[in-house]
């Protein structure tokens, strides 16, 4: 529910106040937290932390604990069972620590990125297993910095910037090692898949329901995954509003079905036409929030910007269906496609999917709610399911001749949810909206596409999908320096 920061000096004195460039650090990242800016700087100019804050709940929204060593910094959301249930998360987290040590992470319930800044300066930075909330960092020379995002490291480690990977903890004194996620009991699935969908009802319920703390809003795309949070979230909120974009020159099926499920729902909904001019607006800003130049995410950025912007005229927290397709067989292009020869192949493809998700509709999803100070809660990342979905076989979420994606899922909730909603295909997400419609014709205004012909490589390697991520490449290079390109990453599953 913020950003953290942090320059911290591995040996002794820094020659320079650190606080104002916190403060610079902070300011370039206000969009993560705009309420509160705290900054303290660390004893005898070895440094400074700090932290932007988004006002929801007292529960959730002090971030930091910064009167004195150690000093503990929390983005993210604990949903652990807690004897007092005003106990914020900073305080919960900075029990577990007193209680285990660096072992705390591993019995840390929900998602976070955080970090702890020792009295012997050492720091240590940690981030859960799934990796929704972004956390970098990175040396010049022998003083250590971290950041929420990229952008924060930009005038400070213009080389080896590093993203911290899910489930790994980083010591600016011992390096980088994994840690054992947190493993909550969940039933098994049972031996017959309507069995299975009944558990993962019940799963996804109680999920919806521990992060309604604030939550009257919920980004509805009108596929599956939205529908079903709304249709949950409805029974514990029934003023629940719906947000949905389209553009508006070429809407997408996405609008028909959202204002489907609107309707069944009975529910307010608001609906954002995105212009031409919107999107020409938005495309450098796009670049600077993603931090990325990938096509398929600036395509995404942009349609769930304009929506996170509309969600902040109500609310400062939104229930999203992220997760679903990477948790149920949800990718098709990839699970689906004629190079999968067998079972045990797709099943290493979907976990695959799963733990390269921050770095593709994780990074989307996050920055485009936080570039508006929209604090996001993904029930389909909660540990109880994403621990039930991997007990589930892979012929039960792709299932039977027709090899009906999502099956299981769509059977657990196929009774609170219209017909043309439960069977509906899953489409990409800038495909929904209509935005993959009009992107070319815009960036072909921009650039001679016949560029991509001699450019057809990024600095670093990385080959152009196509003439719009060659544009996009470019206008990271304004914004960051050419060796942050390196964190742009593509897979091809079938390399």
């Amino acid at each position: 529910m913020a950003c953290i920061a942090g320059i911290v000096s591995q040996h002794g004195k820094i020659d320079v106040d650190c606080a104002p460039l916190m403060g610079k650090i902070l300011k370039d990242m206000r969009h993560r937290g705009s309420d509160n800016m705290r900054v303290r700087s660390i004893p005898d100019h070895r440094g400074a932390v700090g932290t932007n804050e988004i006002n929801l709940s007292p529960r959730q929204t002090c971030c930091a604990s910064l009167d004195e060593p150690p000093y503990f910094l929390f983005d993210g959301e604990l949903v652990d069972e807690r004897a007092d249930s005003s106990q914020r998360d900073i305080d919960l987290f900075i029990d577990l620590y007193d209680k285990y040590d660096q072992n705390c992470f591993s019995h840390m319930d929900g998602s976070f990125a955080c970090a702890i800044v020792e009295k012997n300066d050492e720091v240590i930075l940690a981030r859960d297993g799934i990796g929704a909330r972004p956390l970098f960092y990175g040396w010049n020379g022998d003083v250590f910095h971290f950041s929420s995002e990229m952008k924060g490291l930009k005038d400070h480690v213009p080389f080896d910037i590093q993203e911290l990977p899910p489930c790994h903890i980083y010591s600016s004194k011992k390096g980088l090692k994994p840690f054992e996620a947190f493993h909550p009991e969940v039933p098994d699935p049972g031996d017959d898949v309507m069995e299975a969908a009944a558990i993962l009802r019940e799963l996804m319920i109680d999920a919806v329901k521990r992060r309604m703390d604030g939550a009257n809003a919920v980004s509805l795309s009108g596929g599956l995954d939205s529908s079903i949070i709304a249709a949950i979230a409805k029974e514990y909120n029934p003023d629940l509003k719906l947000f949905t974009g389209t553009v508006k020159r070429a809407p997408g099926p996405d609008l028909e079905n959202a204002k489907l499920m609107a309707d069944f729902l009975g529910l307010e909904h608001f609906v954002y036409e995105i212009t031409d001019e919107d999107i020409d607006e938005i495309i450098p800003k796009a670049v600077w929030y993603l931090e990325s130049f990938d096509e398929d995410c600036i395509s995404g950025i942009l349609s769930n910007y304009y929506v996170s912007r509309r969600v902040k005229e109500f609310s400062d927290t939104v229930l999203i269906g992220e997760g679903a397709d990477e948790l149920f067989g949800g990718y098709r292009m990839v699970l689906k496609n004629p190079k999968v020869k067998s079972p045990e192949q797709r099943d290493r493809l979907a976990q695959k999917l799963l733990e390269i998700a921050y770095n593709t509709a994780l990074r989307r999803m996050d920055r485009s709610w936080m570039a508006n100070s929209v604090v996001y809660k993904t029930p389909f990342l909660d540990s109880r399911v994403v621990e039930f979905a991997a007990k589930i076989p892979m012929k039960w979420k792709i299932y039977g001749d027709k090899q009906i994606e999502k099956y299981v899922l769509r059977e657990a909730f196929r009774d609170m949810l219209p017909q043309q909603i439960a069977d509906r295909e899953k489409l990409r997400f800038a495909m929904g909206t209509g935005m993959d419609d009009v992107m070319d014709d815009i960036i072909a205004q921009k650039i001679d596409p016949k560029e991509f012909e001699l450019r057809p490589k990024a600095a670093y390697g990385l080959k152009f999908a196509s003439f719009k991520e060659l544009y996009y490449y470019d206008e990271f290079l304004k914004q960051f320096p050419p060796s942050y390109e390196k964190q742009t990453v593509r897979w091809d599953p079938f390399k």
